[in-house]
C-alpha cells in the first residue's frame, strides 16, 4: 500500500535521502551499535576506532541507507566515544555519503553526536515514558539541531504491546510534536514496538498484526511520518532456525510494508524472497503472523522440526539420520535434539506391540547411555537436562496411546520429594537434581520452594516416598531442616534424607542435622553425586551397609570438626572492642555524597547490565567449574561451557528484545554515625531514623590485628564529624512467570538457564548500580576506571556487604533496610519468614565509602556477643541465635 504524503522527509550525509511514495523500503543497519554487533562492541572497548569504521564501510557497501550509531555500555565513555567516532566517519566519504541515526538512551551522548555529525541525521530515541515536560524539552532541542527523531511508543504508564495502546501514544505523541512543538511532521519516525509471536503465551499472538494494523493507521491518520522497527524482534522465538526465522521476517515484511512500513532494521541474511518461501512453510507463517487460527503457534512449532536439518537450514551434519531406529533414538537423547524425536518415536510405536515398549525399550536404553556417559564424566549437568527435554517431549507424545490402552508406565526405581523449606525461595539446584534423578527414572514430587515442615511430612506419607530432598540458600533455612529432621525423627520414620543448596555443608549436615535422625542423613554438594546417592540408598541389597559407612564417616568428621573449634581462642565481647579496627578520623578523609537520599531505578534496559555479569558463578550452577573466560578453553568442560554460554548469550538477546526480565533497584545515602561501639546511626539532618547493628569477630589473634566489625568503617558520634552510609536493593522481575512457562511446556532447561541468567542479572544490577554510586550519586570515585575483571575482584574503593553473608551475617538486618528504604511498596520486593528475598534474583545490602573499608569473615562468636546484641536489638537470646549464623553462635 502506498501512503500519500504532502511533504516528504529529507536526510542527508553526503548525499541526499528523500523518502517519498516512489521509495524502496530503507534498510538501517546497526552493525555499529554496540548492543547488535558484539565485534563492534569489543573494537570500540580496544579502542580500535580504525578497524570499527570498516564495520561501517561494510554496512554501506552491503546496503544499508541510514547506519545507526550507539555507545550505549557500561563499560565506554559513551559521550567521547561518540564524538570521535562521527567525526572520523566524517573523513570517509564512501561512509559519510549516508546519513546518521545517532542512537542512545542518554540525552548527553545524544547532544555531543547532533553537534558533531554531517548532513541531517535521525535522533534514536524520545518517548513520553518519563512525561510530557522532557519529551517536549527534548523534541525542541532535536528541533533546533534540524534532525528527525524516532518515537518510541512508550508513555509514563509503559511500553504499547497491543493495537489500541500502539495508536493512542502515537497519536498522543504526534499531537504534541506537531501542535506544541511545532516539529515538522515530515521528519517524525514512529517505532511501534515489534514483539515477538509463537512464544505460546496467549497474550503475544497478536504482536505480529497488531503492528501491522497499527502501522496502517498511524500512516493514513498521522500525516508526513514515517514508520520503522527491528524486524528481527518478531521471530525471536526461533532462534537456531533459520529457514523459519527467514521465512518469518519475509512474511511480516511483506504484509508491514504494504500497510505503510517504510523503514527498519532488516539483517539481508536472515530474509528469504517471499515468493520463493515454500507454500506449507508460507501457510503456518501467515498464520501466526496474522494470527490466522488458534492452534497456529503449535502448527508452526510442529512444522518448523521437519523445516529444521531439511535443505533450508545450512550446514547442519544430519549424517547420524542414517543408523539404525535405536541409534537415532540414542543419539537425539544423548546430543539433546529434538527435532526428529516424535518422527522416530512413532516408527518404534509402529513396530512395537505395545506403546508402553517403545518407553521401556528404545527410550530407556537411551537415557541408560546418557546415564553412563554421566556418571562417567563424559556428559555435563547442562546436556543431561536437553536430555530429559527430548525425553520429556517423546513420553508425552506416548501418552495418549498408553492411556487408549489403559497401559501402565514402567514403574518408577524409587520415589523422590524434593522441596526447598520453609521461608527460601532459592530453587535452581533442586530443580537441576530434579530432572537428573528423573532422567534415571525415579519419580519426582516436588513441592517447590517455601514449604513448610507439617507439608513436607503430610506429603511424605501420603505419597509413600523413598527418599526426602531437601534444599536451602539462605542461613536460617538451616535451621528449617534441623527442625525436619527432629520431627521425622519423633514421628518414627525410617526414609533418607538429602540435604543440599548453597549454605549446606558437609559440617553442619554431620554436626546439626545427622545428631537428629536416627536414619540416613547425607549432604549433596553437587547434582552429578544426586544417583549415585540415591541409587545407593534405595538398593535393597547394600543400603544396611551404605547407611552404616555414611553414619560412621559423619561420626568421625564431626569429632574433629568439634575438636578443630575448640582448638581456637576467643576473647569477649568487652576485649574485641577495645582491639577494635582504629580509623585517625582527624586525618580522614570523609566524602559527602553529592545527592542525600533515597532514590529509585525502574526504567533501566538490562543492555546497561550485561556488560557487568560474572560468568564464573553461571557456570557452577550447571557444575561447570572454572573461572570465566578461561573456563571456555579448558580441556574438560571447555566444549560444552562454550555451548552454554552461546546458549545463554542468545536467551539473552531475546529476554533484552522482549523485556522479559525488569530491573528494579533502590538504594538511599545517609548521615551516620557509630554509636555504643557496635551500632550505626542513620540520620536526616541530625535526626536518628534507623540503627544498623554489627557484629564483630571474637577470634583471638596476634598482636595488632584488629577485631573487625562493619561499624569500625564509619566516624564514631564522638568525633564530631557526620559520616555517611548507604542502603540497597535490586531485584530482576519475570523470571519465575518466564521459567514457569518454559517448564509448563516440558522445557526444563530453559526454564533453569532463565532462573541463572536471572540471578546474573541480579548480581550484575548491584555491581552496576555500586559503580553509579560511586561515581555519581555519592561521587567519592568520579575518576574510577575498572574494567569488569577488576569490579569482581572488588578493586574498587569501598565496600557493598550484604545482611547473610560473611561480614554481616544476620538476616534481621535487612528489615531495618527494608523500613529505611520502604523497599516493598517502592519497587516490590518482598521478605519471606525467613527472610530471604522475593523475587528471589535479588540483592540487598549497605554501602561503605570509606578508603580502609574492607570485605572480611566474621568467624565464631561467643554467647557472651550473642546476649549483648539480643539487648541492643531489643530481642530474646534464643531469637537472637536463631537469627545469626548456626555455624557462628556458641551452643
Amino acid at each position: 500500500m502506498k501512503i500519500k504524503q504532502t511533504k516528504y522527509m529529507k536526510l542527508s550525509g553526503l548525499e541526499p535521502l528523500v523518502l517519498n511514495e516512489n521509495s524502496n523500503f530503507i534498510n538501517i543497519g546497526e552493525r555499529t551499535n554496540v548492543a547488535g554487533s558484539r565485534k563492534f562492541l569489543r573494537l570500540i572497548k580496544e579502542e580500535k576506532f580504525d578497524e570499527a569504521l570498516d564495520i561501517a564501510r561494510h554496512q554501506v557497501d552491503g546496503g544499508a541507507q541510514i547506519i545507526d550509531v550507539n555507545f550505549d555500555d557500561g563499560l565506554i565513555d559513551g559521550k567521547e566515544s561518540m564524538v570521535k567516532f562521527l567525526n572520523l566517519i566524517a573523513a570517509e566519504p564512501d561512509i559519510s555519503r549516508v546519513p546518521i541515526m545517532i542512537d542512545s538512551s542518554k540525552w548527553e551522548i545524544i547532544e555531543a553526536g547532533l553537534q558533531v555529525v554531517q548532513g541531517k541525521c535521525v535522533v534514536n530515541s524520545i518517548s513520553l515514558k518519563e512525561g510530557e515536560e522532557k519529551f517536549i524539552w527534548e523534541a525542541k532541542q532535536i528541533k533546533r539541531y534540524g534532525a528527525a527523531v524516532i518515537v518510541m511508543a512508550f508513555d509514563e504508564v509503559g511500553q504499547a504491546d497491543n493495537y489500541e495502546r500502539r495508536i493512542e501514544i502515537a497519536k498522543r505523541s504526534y499531537d504534541i510534536l506537531v501542535n506544541e512543538v511545532h516539529f515538522p511532521s515530515e521528519d517524525i519516525i514512529f517505532d511501534l514496538n515489534i514483539f515477538p509471536v509463537a512464544t505460546g503465551m496467549e497474550e503475544h499472538r497478536r504482536n505480529a498484526i497488531d503492528f501491522i494494523e497499527a502501522t496502517r493507521w498511524v500512516r493514513q491518520n498521522l500525516p508526513n511520518v514515517s514508520v520503522s522497527g527491528g524486524v528481527s524482534n518478531v521471530s525471536f522465538s526461533f532462534r537456531g532456525n533459520d529457514g523459519v526465522r527467514e521465512a518469518m521476517h519475509s512474511v511480516f515484511l511483506y504484509h508491514a510494508i504494504q500497510a505503510g512500513m517504510n523503514m527498519g532494521i532488516v539483517n539481508p541474511a536472515l530474509l528469504e524472497v517471499y515468493d520463493d518461501i515454500p507454500k506449507d512453510l508460507l501457510e503456518h507463517v501467515e498464520d501466526v503472523i496474522l494470527d490466522r487460527r488458534d492452534d497456529a503457534t503449535e502448527r508452526l512449532l510442529d512444522f518448523a522440526e521437519t523445516v529444521k536439518g531439511s535443505k533450508v537450514e545450512k550446514g547442519v551434519d544430519l549424517s547420524w539420520r542414517e543408523g539404525s531406529l535405536q541409534e537415532r533414538i540414542t543419539h537425539a537423547l544423548v546430543k539433546g535434539i529434538d527435532a526428529f524425536i516424535i518422527e522416530d518415536v512413532e516408527a518404534a510405536r509402529l513396530e512395537a506391540e505395545k506403546p508402553i515398549d517403545v518407553i521401556e525399550g528404545h527410550l530407556m536404553i537411551g537415557m541408560n547411555v546418557v546415564g553412563d556417559l554421566f556418571g562417567a564424566g563424559k556428559m555435563f549437568l547442562p546436556q543431561v537436562v536437553k536430555s530429559a527435554r527430548v525425553m520429556k517431549k517423546a513420553v508425552a507424545y506416548l501418552n495418549p496411546f498408553i492411556e487408549a490402552e489403559k497401559g501402565d508406565l514402567q514403574e518408577p526405581v524409587g520415589k523422590v520429594l524434593m522441596a526447598t523449606v520453609k521461608g527460601d525461595v532459592h530453587d535452581i539446584g533442586k530443580n537441576i537434581v530434579s530432572v537428573v534423578l528423573a532422567c534415571n527414572n525415579y519419580e519426582i514430587v516436588d513441592l517447590g520452594v517455601m514449604v513448610p515442615p507439617e507439608r513436607i511430612i503430610e506429603t511424605a506419607i501420603k505419597e509413600r516416598v523413598d527418599v526426602i530432598g531437601l534444599s536451602g540458600l539462605i542461613t536460617p533455612s538451616l535451621d528449617e531442616m534441623v527442625y525436619l529432621a527432629k520431627e521425622m525423627q519423633r514421628q518414627k520414620f525410617t526414609i533418607p534424607l538429602l540435604i543440599g543448596g548453597a549454605t549446606t555443608s558437609k559440617a553442619h549436615t554431620a554436626v546439626k542435622i545427622d545428631t537428629q535422625y536416627k536414619n540416613a542423613v547425607v549432604h549433596v554438594n553437587d547434582a552429578s553425586r544426586a544417583v549415585t546417592v540415591v541409587g545407593d540408598l534405595l538398593n535393597k541389597k547394600t543400603t544396611k551397609e551404605y547407611v552404616a559407612a555414611m553414619k560412621k564417616d559423619y561420626d568421625e568428621f564431626r569429632t574433629k570438626f568439634l575438636k578443630r573449634g575448640k582448638e581456637k581462642s576467643y576473647i569477649s565481647i568487652h576485649e574485641a572492642r577495645q582491639r577494635k579496627f582504629k580509623i585517625d578520623w582527624e586525618q580522614a578523609e570523609i566524602f559527602k555524597p553529592k545527592a542525600l537520599g533515597i532514590q529509585t531505578l525502574e526504567q533501566l534496559s538490562l543492555k546497561e547490565l550485561e556488560p557487568f555479569i560474572d560468568w564464573s558463578p553461571f557456570f557452577r550452577s550447571w557444575d561447570l567449574h572454572g573461572k570465566f573466560p578461561d573456563i571456555l578453553t579448558d580441556e574438560v568442560v571447555g566444549e560444552q561451557a562454550t555451548i552454554m554460554y552461546e546458549e545463554a548469550k542468545k536467551m539473552i538477546e531475546g529476554i533484552i528484545a522482549k523485556q522479559l526480565l525488569k530491573p528494579k533497584a533502590i538504594f538511599g545515602l545517609f548521615e551516620a554515625n557509630t554509636i555504643h561501639d557496635d551500632d550505626i546511626s542513620i540520620q536526616k539532618k541530625g535526626k536518628e531514623i534507623a540503627v544498623f547493628r554489627t557484629l564483630r569477630q571474637q577470634l583471638q589473634k596476634r598482636e595488632g590485628i584488629p577485631n573487625l566489625a562493619l561499624a569500625d568503617f564509619i566516624a564514631p558520634k564522638d568525633s564530631g564529624l557526620t559520616d555517611y552510609m548507604g542502603a540497597f536493593c535490586v531485584g530482576i522481575f519475570g523470571a519465575q512467570e518466564l521459567a514457569e512457562s518454559y517448564r509448563a511446556k516440558g522445557d526444563d532447561y530453559n526454564a533453569i538457564m532463565v532462573q541463572a541468567i536471572a540471578d546474573r542479572f541480579a548480581e550484575a544490577f548491584a555491581e552496576y548500580l555500586h559503580k553509579q554510586v560511586r561515581a555519581k550519586h555519592w561521587g567519592y570515585a568520579t575518576n574510577e576506571s575498572l574494567s569488569n575483571d577488576d569490579l569482581i575482584q572488588e578493586k574498587y574503593k569501598g565496600i557493598r556487604p550484604a545482611p547473610g553473608y560473611p561480614a554481616c551475617p544476620d538476616h534481621l538486618e535487612k528489615e531495618t533496610i527494608w523500613s529505611l528504604l520502604d523497599v516493598e511498596k517502592q519497587i516490590g520486593v518482598t521478605l519471606t519468614e525467613s527472610l530471604a528475598m522475593w523475587p528471589s534474583a535479588a540483592v540487598s545490602g549497605y554501602y561503605f565509602a570509606n578508603p580502609e573499608a574492607k570485605y572480611f569473615g566474621l568467624g565464631k562468636i561467643t554467647d557472651d556477643q550473642v546476649t549483648d546484641y539480643a539487648v541492643r536489638k531489643g530481642i530474646s537470646k534464643d531469637k537472637a541465635r536463631k537469627w545469626l549464623h548456626p555455624s557462628i553462635a556458641e551452643e
